[in-house]
């Protein structure tokens, strides 16, 4: 039996599983959607990046989880990444879903990337990255109720996670890894993502759908990820 932890992208919370968790259930797996600090029904709880790591090592060392594929999604594949390195032969298989990665050192908003943007929007609203306009998520194959969905679970995301640094303990290219690249978001990987996806463990799979495939395509993503989790340990 696999165990997926499943964690979201800025604004959202556990939530944002609720369509994908009930197929993984009915395949005989464990599923865990986590809602990180700050977010969600956790809004207020102090947070950084060392936090968001901890949230993710703590709940699947809480609950004793073995043979775990955990998933991130977004902004989240930067505490995945780097709590999938430390948690050992816990470990089944990483999936990112169209995610960052973390880098060692740098930060998810790093001023000197394609972060510098949100540097300037966390520190232009009181230390948080406040949800973009509705007109941002037009092209993302949504439909107007997986949009509004999407929307009310949807919260400013707290800032200081966004603008520590990541530190990793191993390099990525040693973790078994399926990266979901969604094509109508951007069609390639990051450079940094398409080098790692030349070692052994890596893997790429596409899904025609936007950003946000928990939302919009959520069998299809479930499936995706019942796929990752057949895959041999090397």
């Amino acid at each position: 039996m696999t165990e997926f932890v499943l964690v979201s992208g800025a604004w959202l919370d556990e939530r944002a599983w609720s369509d994908v968790v009930p197929y993984l259930r009915a395949a005989g797996h464990g599923a865990h959607p986590l809602t990180l600090s700050g977010l969600g029904a956790r809004q207020g709880v102090p947070a950084g990046q060392r936090t968001h790591v901890e949230d993710i090592t703590g709940a699947i060392e809480a609950r004793d989880l073995r043979e775990v594929v955990l998933v991130g999604h977004s902004y989240s594949g930067i505490p995945v990444g780097q709590a999938a390195a430390r948690i050992g032969d816990r470990l089944a298989r990483v999936v990112y879903v169209d995610a960052n990665i973390p880098i060692d050192g740098r930060p998810f908003a790093d001023p000197a990337g394609r972060g510098a943007e949100v540097a300037e929007a966390i520190e232009a609203n009181g230390g948080s990255w406040p949800l973009p306009p509705a007109t941002e998520f037009e092209g993302q194959g949504l439909t107007e109720p997986q949009l509004a969905r999407l929307l009310a679970e949807a919260a400013p995301h707290p800032g200081a996670p966004l603008t520590e640094p990541a530190a990793l303990d191993r390099s990525l290219s040693e973790l078994p890894t399926t990266y979901v690249k969604c094509l109508l978001d951007w069609p390639e990987p990051f450079p940094e993502v398409a080098e790692l996806l030349t070692g052994p463990l890596w893997e790429l799979v596409e899904m025609d759908t936007g950003h946000w495939p928990m939302y919009s395509q959520p069998r299809e993503l479930a499936d995706i990820l019942l796929a990752a989790a057949t895959r041999k340990r090397p």
